[in-house]
């Protein structure tokens, strides 16, 4: 069973930093394009960042040049490095898998984490 676990939440006053970190396990081939989204409450979920196998990135117009998403594909780990922190920045943030190949030839499409709680107040 494919399973992806998220950490490095919790609570951080204004501009400060954060680094979240999502660990994929299971019988894993590799994994395809990643993804963080975040939530507030009474929000949609919305994407943060994505990264592709090869490390091409895509990131919302509201994190430019404050967040940074990268990978390690040996790991199964992708990471999301969060710079000058703001209140608005408070939701709970969701890794995304879109294929996990396994290794023994099946694909799972659209995975989730469990998500990891942001806070970010003085």
């Amino acid at each position: 069973q494919v399973q992806l676990v998220e950490s490095g939440g919790g609570l951080v006053q204004p501009g400060g930093s954060l680094r979240l970190s999502c660990a994929a396990s299971g019988n894993i081939f590799s994994i395809g394009t990643m993804a963080w989204y975040r939530q507030a409450p009474g929000s949609q979920r919305d994407l943060v960042a994505r990264i592709s196998f090869v490390s091409a990135t895509h990131y919302a117009d509201s994190v430019k040049g404050r967040f940074t998403i990268s990978r390690d594909n040996a790991a199964n780990t992708v990471f999301l490095q969060m710079n000058n922190l703001k209140p608005e920045d408070t939701a709970v943030y969701y890794c995304n898998a879109a294929a996990i190949m396994s290794r023994d030839g099946l694909t799972l499409y659209d995975r989730w984490g469990q998500g990891t709680q942001v806070t970010v107040s003085s």
